[in-house]
């Protein structure tokens, strides 16, 4: 166990000993988070970022629901939040996304209203009218990715308003019918009565959609971008380092020292053991250096620190995991770096670190939870916004398994290699 831990520690302060690596480990997600936080605003007088965000609303249906949808984005509730302007033409408001004047326009077609709540010669086809509604479109501007999913959500949590009072009312009618308490003949009567409430309980309660700013304790609670920007760009890199710290165990067996160690009396486990001891304390160290900084330089807010420094120790296993796996792979130190390079790239990516994973397709969304990086920003996402180690249990455990597996797999893949074998 000595040995072991030595191995480790030996590595840690060979790592924090290059200095192209710490450029790479440190300096460069410091760099780049810095960076985008100017980019959002992070440092102005808008602490979050997000503010104003301008909307288009293009209000074909002019009824009922389409309104109500339209009052939404000009609601006080997210006057702080949204900056919306009405027009008349569809394809003019396109235009607008086209040339970077908007984040996103919402088309509210004609006959929306009507083909959810008939009108009262059909009421009596209130359940099939809304089986087929005419769609509302957003249209979004793909590089305003986040003021466009904000726009979206609202959008969706109208939608979603409109759906349960629908469903509730056909459950209702068919509860009505089955208990016998209304006839056959009366069912009309009933569906016109319903159809009145659901207008008018949708276009009362849509704005009840608003920004939340507090917990359940009443504290107050702002959700600063950079708690999603920083994770973001000490995950990405963080692939980098565990990856370096791989590369070294080739490194080693081809410049002659790992074999040294091998005629030492060190078992191959202590060795290989010690070796991910050093990765994970690297990848560990790198990840505390650069929260620390961020709430020294920028005063990040990350939240609950013992929620913090689990998940933080989650990730990196989860993370040398992959590190470990790359370097099974590989037959060569410079094999290790380009894949892990390439592999640094593609989880930022698909994993949420430039952009939100809600902005994606449904595709990507599912690939990225092979990635440390998605699980890792959920736990830091619900940590900004005032959650606590409790919350975090899903990510965490997500993180341990993935890393345990892909260490089981890996010192399979060593075995076959003979890459620590005396």
């Amino acid at each position: 166990m000595l040995k072991t831990f030595l191995i480790g520690i030996k590595d840690l302060r060979l790592a924090f000993r290059d200095r192209a690596a710490l450029i790479l480990m440190l300096a460069a997600p410091f760099v780049l988070t810095l960076g985008l936080g100017l980019v959002t605003g992070r440092f102005s007088n808008n602490s979050s970022g997000l503010s104003d965000i301008p909307v288009i609303i293009v209000n074909l249906d002019n009824e009922q629901l389409g309104n109500a949808l339209a009052d939404l984005f000009h609601s006080a509730e997210l006057a702080d939040l949204m900056e919306p302007t009405a027009s008349s033409d569809p394809e003019a408001a396109r235009q607008l996304i086209d040339q970077d004047k908007a984040a996103a326009v919402v088309i509210i077609p004609e006959g929306f209203t009507r083909s959810i709540i008939p009108a009262a010669g059909d009421r009596a086809n209130l359940t099939t009218a809304a089986a087929d509604p005419v769609k509302i479109e957003v249209y979004a501007n793909p590089s305003r990715p986040t003021g466009a999913g904000i726009v979206k959500a609202i959008v969706d949590e109208f939608l979603s308003r409109v759906e349960e009072n629908l469903i509730s009312g056909s459950v209702s009618i068919t509860q009505l019918l089955m208990s016998g308490r209304i006839p056959p003949d009366q069912v009309p009567t009933v569906i016109a009565h319903m159809s009145e409430n659901l207008q008018t309980h949708t276009t009362d309660n849509a704005l009840a959609i608003q920004m939340n700013s507090s917990t359940a304790d009443g504290e107050a609670v702002k959700f600063d971008i950079l708690a999603y920007l920083a994770p973001g760009m000490a995950l990405m890199f963080l692939i980098y380092t565990v990856s370096y710290g791989g590369r070294s165990i080739l490194a080693e067996k081809t410049q002659g020292t790992l074999p040294r160690l091998l005629i030492s009396p060190t078992s191959p486990s202590q060795i290989l053991g010690g070796k991910v001891f050093g990765i994970f304390l690297t990848g560990a160290a790198q990840m505390l250096i650069l929260i620390g900084a961020s709430s020294l330089f920028f005063q990040l807010k990350w939240g609950d620190l013992f929620g913090v420094v689990v998940l933080v120790l989650a990730a990196v296993f989860g993370a040398t995991g992959w590190g470990m796996f790359i370097t099974a792979l590989a037959r060569t130190p410079a094999q290790v770096g380009s894949v892990g390079s390439a592999i640094m790239l593609i989880f930022g990516i698909m994993g949420g670190s430039f952009i939100s994973l809600d902005q994606m397709p449904a595709a990507v969304q599912a690939f990225s939870k092979i990635t440390p990086n998605s699980w890792a920003l959920d736990g830091f996402t619900t940590l900004a916004l005032g959650g606590t180690l409790a919350d975090l249990s899903t990510p965490i455990l997500a993180l341990l398994a993935m890393g345990m597996i892909l260490f089981l797999v890996s010192v399979f893949m060593f075995g076959k290699k003979n890459l620590v074998q005396k």
